[in-house]
């Protein structure tokens, strides 16, 4: 591996709205311990970063009313290592701000963009993926993403074609699906072709940035200024440079992987009792209670008797309780509650 010139960069700029109420605007989900193992999402997904990257070259990309709470959590991690945003404007604008960084440091970089919220558990293959991802895009002009093989037909997960074999698990790709009807997601799954997107990205510097003055344009179709990203548009890396590049690869792997991007994905992934339902801070009692999930302050006991299929999450001031399987609905509620100016959401 082409170790000297590997850098990670963790994304933690979200605020992790579909977590709501447990995750709020001045603490969200990725400095939380959603999965009650006593280390937060940021704090696991370093962990895992480091032990293939040394911890001086993992930067942290986040917004600036979060920056001390990246100290907090990882002391290790020098102040020059975490890369502020004054204002969210998804994932392109980040990685460019955070590639035009490390273009000062080291001009030769390897760059493996990480998200902050995702679970994975086979860590061995893990690490092989990623140790053979920096030494496949080393070896070209190459945009490189980690497929995951996957095991049920998923609607809230990208999906990517896998097309002509480049070498041992590295192929071309065709095309791009953003989250698709359960009806196209099982099509996927039986094709046979479709892999999940991880959202995990590996590049040559010189490849994204080439990518970057290429393809990234306003909303006029006008060139836009690389050292400029507050003038840029609010828009994710997929689709300002992957669906549009030519040189996008895949590599397929098959290790145990979950995007913690939602109320759904996070009981499916999560530890369960007898009865399935999901308690991480074991502080809820269950009474012929069935499927539910509980996330709550520690200190707080609850207890649930004759209830299936619920969601009870607590933080600060707000309490919710609904559906499980009717959790996505939170962005109307916020909506809602946004409009009446009844509650304070921070």
């Amino acid at each position: 591996m082409n170790d000297c010139h590997a850098y990670c960069i963790i994304m933690a700029g979200g605020i992790g709205r579909r977590f709501w109420p447990y995750s709020r605007n001045q603490k969200p989900k990725q400095f939380l311990d959603l999965l009650g193992t006593g280390k937060s999402l940021l704090q696991q997904t370093f962990q895992r970063y480091e032990e293939i990257i040394p911890a001086h070259r993992i930067f942290i990309a986040t917004n600036r009313e979060h920056a001390s709470l990246v100290s907090e959590q990882l002391p290790m991690c020098h102040p020059e290592n975490i890369l502020v945003e004054n204002e969210r404007k998804n994932t392109a604008s980040a990685i460019a701000q955070a590639t035009l960084h490390l273009y000062q440091r080291d001009p030769q970089a390897i760059m493996i963009i990480a998200p902050v919220d995702h679970l994975i558990l086979q860590t061995d293959k893990f690490k092989k993926a990623i140790i053979d991802s920096i030494d496949f895009v080393s070896t070209g002009d190459i945009l490189l993403t980690l497929g995951i093989k996957p095991h049920r037909p998923e609607t809230g997960y990208g999906y990517i074609q896998k097309g002509e074999k480049a070498k041992n698990n590295f192929y071309k790709t065709k095309t791009f699906v953003e989250k698709p009807a359960l009806e196209f997601a099982e099509m996927f799954i039986q094709s046979e072709e479709f892999y999940w997107n991880s959202g995990i990205f590996i590049w040559h510097i010189n490849s994204i940035l080439q990518a970057f003055k290429k393809y990234m344009v306003d909303v006029q179709g006008n060139s836009i200024d690389l050292t400029d990203t507050n003038s840029w548009p609010n828009i994710s890396i997929d689709y300002a440079i992957f669906e549009k590049a030519e040189n996008v690869y895949m590599q397929v792997c098959d290790f145990d992987w979950a995007d913690l991007g939602t109320w759904h994905s996070l009981y499916e992934i999560a530890t369960k009792d007898t009865t399935e339902n999901v308690n991480p801070h074991s502080n809820a009692v269950f009474y012929n209670s069935h499927q539910n999930m509980v996330l709550c302050p520690k200190e707080k006991t609850v207890i649930l008797q004759d209830i299936d299929n619920c969601l009870v999450a607590e933080q600060d001031n707000i309490l919710l309780i609904c559906n499980r399987s009717h959790s996505e609905n939170i962005r109307n509620i916020l909506n809602d509650i946004h409009l009446k100016n009844e509650i304070d959401l921070e």
